[in-house]
């Protein structure tokens, strides 16, 4: 398992297990020591399970946004209850880094399994990562980032795309 995995998975069993937050590994990896946004996604049973993230990075390193999107990701994600202790012997774990973010003129500069998209409209903004299962045209793509951020088909929107390291 990566490193940034491992991290993953053990801020989420010690916090469901015992309340607690760890720190950043005394020794961290080169990748965890940088500063990116980051996607921490749990699946069970090959269904998505919580995932949350950060646009761009909001802590010192990256190590610190995966231990913040973990805890969020297993207790947060609006569309789940919170992960139970009886389920995180069934939890798989990913962990993407992202790029940053770089605006694009039109969707031929957009492509779902290379590019993330970042859709915004005034102070309404979706994102969706690249490379998701059932999502192989731009046309979806947008249209589940547009229902993600609360913006109309028709409505104009800035586009951005990103890439991510993708750790499982």
């Amino acid at each position: 398992m990566h490193p940034l995995v491992e991290l993953a998975k053990d801020t989420v069993e010690s916090y469901i297990k015992e309340g607690k937050v760890p720190q950043p590994p005394p020794e961290p990896t080169p990748e965890m020591k940088e500063r990116a946004g980051v996607f921490v996604s749990l699946k069970k049973g090959g269904t998505l399970r919580g995932c949350i993230g950060t646009f761009e990075p909001t802590r010192s390193s990256v190590a610190e946004e995966i231990i913040a999107n973990a805890v969020s990701s297993a207790t947060r994600d609006p569309r789940f209850f919170p992960v139970g202790p009886e389920e995180l012997s069934q939890l798989e774990y990913s962990v993407d880094v992202l790029t940053e973010p770089e605006p694009v003129e039109s969707e031929a500069d957009l492509d779902p399994k290379r590019y993330g998209v970042i859709v915004e409209s005034g102070w309404r903004k979706g994102l969706l990562l690249p490379d998701l299962e059932g999502v192989d045209t731009v046309e979806q793509q947008l249209e589940i980032t547009r229902a993600k951020a609360g913006i109309a088909p028709d409505e104009p929107v800035n586009l951005y795309r990103f890439e991510v390291k993708r750790y499982r």
